[in-house]
């Protein structure tokens, strides 16, 4: 059985004194309210990841960095390290968010080495892959998300491949309001699968959990997260209010 995970992406919002009162409000939904296992995460701002790690406590709710450098060490400055946040016990990090590729032209290459880098100190990476509106409309979308995949993971072995954890986001449905259709995000799951698959065999495969990104919200989570090929959520703006999270959560 896949894990199924909802991982919410604040990114770069909230004062230190929001992320605690949002935060608090999560974890206490999550523990009074969640009664299935869906692994929850949140992937907060640099700045608060150690309060709000300290925060959580022993709560199923665990929390994740937005980002990673590809370098180890040196005169990076405003860089962040894999090492570092293994060194705070940051479990998960997300690499290659579409807003990292369009807005800090990190590209393929780039992200392979980070994701290297993730796996190397132990964390979990959140692999995202997604076409923007140009390319879903003129119906290239599978074969850039399947290049972003091959370029970017299939350099690791089937073991390393399982440790990553996949979220598909059309760039096009990213704070646009707009969601791509429950068929359309089933289908772009299964071409990820498939494709992981036909390298590494369908067990390999099969044990990855594809997550979906763009406007997931309460009123939409149930229907996406019931297609076979969807094992959850990577939640940006709906993850700033705790009771449309954890609505979403709840759907999973």
């Amino acid at each position: 059985m896949r894990k199924k995970i909802v991982a919410g992406n604040w990114k770069m919002n909230k004062t230190w004194e929001e992320a605690r009162i949002l935060t608090a409000e999560v974890m206490g939904m999550v523990a009074d309210e969640v009664t299935r296992p869906v692994e929850v995460i949140l992937c907060t701002p640099f700045v608060y990841l150690s309060s709000v790690k300290s925060q959580l406590g022993n709560s199923r709710v665990k929390v994740g960095a937005q980002n990673c450098s590809e370098h180890d060490a040196g005169a990076y400055t405003g860089e962040i390290s894999a090492g570092m946040l293994q060194s705070m016990g940051v479990p998960y990090v997300i690499i290659g968010h579409s807003e990292r590729r369009q807005y800090f032209a990190e590209n393929n290459k780039t992200l392979a080495v980070k994701t290297d880098k993730a796996l190397a100190s132990g964390l979990t990476p959140i692999f995202c892959c997604g076409e923007p509106l140009e390319i879903r409309e003129n119906g290239t979308h599978e074969a850039l998300v399947k290049q972003q995949v091959e370029e970017g993971l299939f350099h690791l072995s089937a073991d390393a491949i399982q440790k990553v954890v996949i979220a598909y986001e059309p760039v096009w449905a990213i704070g646009t309001g707009k969601t791509a259709t429950s068929q359309q995000a089933q289908e772009m799951h299964a071409v990820i699968r498939r494709h992981i698959a036909a390298k590494y065999g369908q067990m390999v495969a099969d044990s990855i959990s594809i997550l979906y990104g763009g406007s997931v919200k309460a009123d939409n989570a149930k229907e996406l997260f019931a297609c076979p090929d969807v094992d959850g959520g990577l939640v940006g703006g709906a993850s700033l209010k705790s009771r449309e999270f954890v609505e979403i959560v709840k759907a999973c």
